[in-house]
């Protein structure tokens, strides 16, 4: 009887145990949770910078290039 109560005792203990652990993961898994919307949102204000520069640098690609064809234009006359 006392060796059936003393596997109990020790059973209850590796419970609370093992439930701390859990209440520890689910912790860590919310706050992963958070950092990971965090890095959505700064890649996504990223991606939109992104397409500013490429818009700004065919923007300059083509004036560059009008610019150079009306140099080239005005030498050979």
């Amino acid at each position: 009887m006392i060796d059936e109560q003393s596997k109990i005792a020790v059973h209850d203990t590796e419970i609370k145990h093992l439930q701390k652990d859990m209440d520890k993961l689910v912790e860590d898994m919310e706050e992963i949770k958070k950092t990971i919307g965090e890095i959505n949102k700064i890649l996504a204000e990223a991606k939109g910078g992104w397409h500013m520069l490429m818009v700004l640098g065919g923007l300059g690609a083509a004036v560059g290039t009008a610019i150079g064809w009306f140099i080239e234009q005005s030498v050979s006359k």
